[in-house]
């Protein structure tokens, strides 16, 4: 019989990490229905049993006020797994708990996993593991995840809980004379009128309404209208007199008793220390200089130049060797096939499309590897933390630096989480002018035509060229979020806490994990979306075809060069010819004439016909720039001894020099998010704020791109 287990903790606990060590490879990445949260899922073999691994979100609590919150508890009561595993940090025990206490009193089978042991070790932590099994009524297994160290005795107990068939049993846990008053009659009512109880224990749902759960509230009216607005009156009968007797909320008490409940079962010899604990552990020592406001900011800077000089090093190679690769490919499909349309699509819609997408792999990830070596080590939340004083001048929270990071803060992101990340803000105009200035970052669609572009105008120094404008990226989206928080979205800043989780070592395999699974996304889209997209508009640039009376005029000069016995070198010749042909194919094509058509305004950037084809097709995605690039400029490339890679073609192109390209790299940073991350921000906010940010951006990256264009231009850069 296949088992079926959840994986649970609090956000930096060690949870992905468990995860890899147990799943390793076999694992798929989806989406729960309905809502837009990751759901992993990750297949392993013990005691030759198949088990079924879900990882969910990290959450410290299980009260709905985030979609993770409201994600990990729907799963539970709906899939009820036979075992859900409570991934604690043993070096920071009490807040950890607080988590497991809401499990508990949810009844889920659990069995908590003590990670870090090695760090609370070093910490002169000491925990009796036994011991606070006994107290808790579960079991507790010490592990290091990082190392894999308790993992089978890890897999040992959650077999051994699963095949018991235990019962879900929830857990009292007192709340004062008071409270504890109140949860009687709501439990007594609740189960008089079985309101909610074919999905959540009698007494959970109790502490819900106490807890003012808006989805419990919710699922209460729809059940039981009546029943529900008598639970909602004792509540607020209970809440009337916590405000008047101790000038709290009853959610306040119920977090201050688990608290206690925790603290009782700690200080029961559960854990000693053997050092101060004023001491100053190794993280803190780090911290002292790497978050200093002096030093740090720069130590920053460092480090993400150290990521683009890393990348462009290590790739460059691999790099030329796919575009090496596709070239050849191309020109073995040129000599083998007959000419005609199937020809065409495959060579200028599949190879010179899609490859130029494929031909960045490499690129991507070295820079995906670069990323998770500062997520795994913990860096990644130093970033977030240092931002936050810079962010409170913008009027952003602290918390929008997530959002930005995982929308290509530092390149390779992807704005769609970023978009969804921005639910852990509580002000709502704080989270609107994050939401809506994310899409500013360079994700990882755009990183391959920052790559092409840079690659081909500034390759001598494109490390450098590569972190400039990941900073223009940055200033650029905190310059829109104050335009936003001064104007339609004007209010006060929050306060800003996080947690800082200890720095670690990461791991070989975390790494190739992480790096591999952005990848495979990467090329899964290249060859899906992007190949799709690319066969259509290599379609739009193919129809309709010439007048017969102008291709007879091609015609009749290739066949006045093959009779003409005095003109050297015909081949060359019949080239050109083909080559005119071709361009005039694709102008007098669909997409030609829709570019044709915008170029009296576009050629105030400096974007001929051919490129305005490729940003419009940089709607649907941004990476479909580099294949609409790669179509519209090989079409006609037909000198069979001599393949050049698409920067070199847009390089010898008389309508490209370095200011057009820089004018284009603003306009492409900048303007409408793709498709997916339009109907991301409807989804998130509305279809109003959702064309606010297509109009909006475009307008505002055109603006940019005419300066830089106009400027660049008047001093003859180019």
């Amino acid at each position: 019989m296949q088992l079926l287990m959840a994986l649970a903790g609090n956000p930096n606990a060690g949870k992905t990490t468990l995860f890899n060590q147990l799943t390793g490879a076999r694992q798929h990445v989806g989406n729960y229905p309905g809502i837009t949260v990751d759901h992993k899922e990750g297949i392993l073999t013990h005691q030759n049993r198949k088990i079924t691994l879900t990882d969910l979100p990290g959450t410290y609590s299980m009260t709905a006020y985030s979609a993770e919150e409201l994600v990990t508890r729907d799963y539970l009561v709906n899939e009820r797994p036979q075992v859900v595993i409570n991934i604690v940090d043993a070096s920071n025990l009490e807040r950890n708990l607080y988590l497991s206490c809401q499990l508990l009193e949810l009844g889920v089978p659990l069995v908590i996993a003590l990670n870090m042991m090695d760090v609370a070790k070093d910490r002169g932590i000491e925990i009796k593991a036994e011991m606070l099994a006994n107290l808790l009524q579960v079991p507790v297994i010490p592990i290091i995840a990082r190392s894999g160290s308790g993992k089978k005795e890890l897999l040992d107990a959650c077999v051994h809980l699963a095949t018991e068939e235990t019962h879900w049993h929830p857990r009292d846990i007192s709340y004062g004379k008071d409270l504890d008053t109140t949860l009687a009659e709501l439990v007594a009512k609740i189960t008089e009128t079985s309101l909610l109880i074919e999905t959540y224990p009698a007494r959970y749902t109790a502490i819900k309404y106490l807890e003012n759960d808006d989805q419990i509230l919710e699922k209460g009216r729809k059940s039981d209208p009546v029943t529900a607005q008598l639970l909602e009156e004792l509540v607020n009968k209970a809440s009337a007199h916590t405000q008047k007797t101790l000038d709290v909320f009853p959610e306040a008490i119920i977090a201050d008793h688990r608290y206690g409940y925790i603290k009782s079962i700690l200080r029961q010899g559960v854990v000693s220390h053997k050092f101060d604990t004023d001491r100053l552990y190794t993280s803190d020592k780090i911290d002292k200089v790497l978050t200093n406001r002096l030093v740090g900011p720069v130590i920053m800077l460092l480090i993400l130049f150290a990521v683009y000089q890393f990348t462009f090093s290590w790739s460059d190679i691999p790099v030329t060797w796919l575009e090496n690769a596709f070239g050849w490919l191309g020109d073995q499909v040129e000599n083998t096939l007959p000419d005609g349309l199937l020809k065409s699509m495959i060579i200028s819609g599949v190879i010179d499309g899609v490859g130029g997408v494929l031909g960045f792999v490499p690129l991507i990830m070295f820079m995906f590897f670069s990323i998770a070596i500062l997520e795994d080590s913990g860096y990644l939340a130093r970033v977030a933390f240092m931002m936050d004083r810079i962010f409170r001048i913008f009027g952003l929270h602290g918390s929008s630096v997530m959002p930005f990071i995982v929308s290509g803060g530092i390149a390779g992101g992807c704005a769609v989480p970023g978009v969804m990340a921005t639910r852990t803000l509580r002000s709502p105009k704080e989270r609107m002018a994050t939401l809506l200035t994310v899409p500013f970052m360079n994700c990882g669609a755009k990183l391959p035509v920052l790559a092409l572009l840079i690659g081909a105008f500034f390759s001598e120094k494109k490390a450098m060229y590569m972190f400039l404008f990941t900073l223009l990226s940055w200033v650029v989206a905190l310059v829109a979020a104050k335009f936003l928080r001064s104007t339609v979205l004007r209010g006060a800043p929050t306060p800003f806490v996080m947690e800082l989780p200890p720095y670690r070592f990461p791991t070989l395999r975390g790494l190739l994990i992480h790096t591999w699974e952005r990848t495979y996304q990467y090329i899964k889209k290249a060859g899906t979306v992007i190949l799709g997209i690319s066969i259509l508009l290599w379609a739009l640039m193919t129809f309709p075809a010439l007048p017969e009376n102008k291709a007879a005029l091609f015609e009749q000069q290739r066949q006045a060069v093959m009779h003409d016995s005095s003109v050297e070198a015909p081949s060359e010749k019949i080239n050109l010819i083909n080559n005119a042909e071709s361009k005039a194919t694709l102008k007098n094509s669909i997409a030609g004439k829709f570019g044709s058509s915008l170029e009296p305004v576009t050629k105030l950037a400096g974007f001929d016909w051919r490129t305005n084809i490729a940003l419009i097709g940089g709607f649907a995605a941004k990476e479909v720039i580099v294949s609409t690039l790669g179509t519209a400029y090989s079409m006609g490339q037909v000198d069979t001894e001599k393949s050049e890679s698409l920067g070199q073609r847009l390089k010898k192109d008389k309508n490209w020099n370095k200011v057009v390209a820089v004018a284009a790299l603003v306009f492409i940073m900048f303007y409408a998010p793709c498709l997916v991350t339009v109907v991301c921000i409807a989804k998130e906010s509305s279809w109003k704020w959702a064309a606010f940010s297509m109009i909006f951006n475009t307008i505002f990256a055109f603006s940019m791109a005419v300066f830089v264009y106009q400027v660049g231009m008047f001093f003859n850069l180019g």
